[in-house]
């Protein structure tokens, strides 16, 4: 597991498009999301409150995740988790979630929240292990594809 290094924000972008696009068919304005949150990131990043991280296997990126600070100074969020399907199963995802936590923990937040979508069901059981509790869930229409998004909480 590594920092961010330069061209880290484009590939995690167009690898989560890409699969995004591949497993449940949504369209580019999840790609044009995911620019936003991590164009954000990079423009207002704030070492003493945010992280990010990149997991390699053989020198390849396999996976990311970012802490990004909340609204709130007590709050964080957990941001862009992926992880490439050849690396589903290793454990990349549960590193990274545990990083994630540790690290808001260290930092001295007292919730860490995300928001995600009821389709993405391996995701969503890494965070119940890890502890998250589901606080709220609504019906949208995003990405070409009527979903569930669901905000999931974890108070550290």
């Amino acid at each position: 597991m590594r920092g961010l290094k330069p061209g880290d924000l484009g590939r995690i972008v167009g690898r989560q498009a890409i699969l995004y696009a591949q497993e449940y068919r949504w369209n580019q304005d999840y790609e044009a999301l995911a620019a936003r949150i991590v164009a954000d990131f990079h423009q207002s990043f704030d070492p003493a409150r945010e992280d990010a991280w990149i997991t390699e296997m053989d020198d390849q990126m396999v996976g990311s995740i970012f802490l990004v600070k909340g609204e709130k100074p007590t709050v964080a969020k957990l941001r862009l988790l992926y992880v490439e399907p050849d690396a589903r199963g290793a454990g990349v995802s549960k590193m990274l979630v545990e990083a994630c936590i540790r690290r808001a923990c260290d930092l001295g937040y007292e919730r860490l929240d995300l928001w995600t979508n009821s389709v993405l069901v391996a995701a969503r059981s890494i965070y119940q292990k890890a502890g998250f509790e589901l606080v709220d869930e609504a019906p949208h229409n995003s990405f070409g594809q009527d979903l569930i998004g669901q905000i999931w909480s974890l108070t550290l």
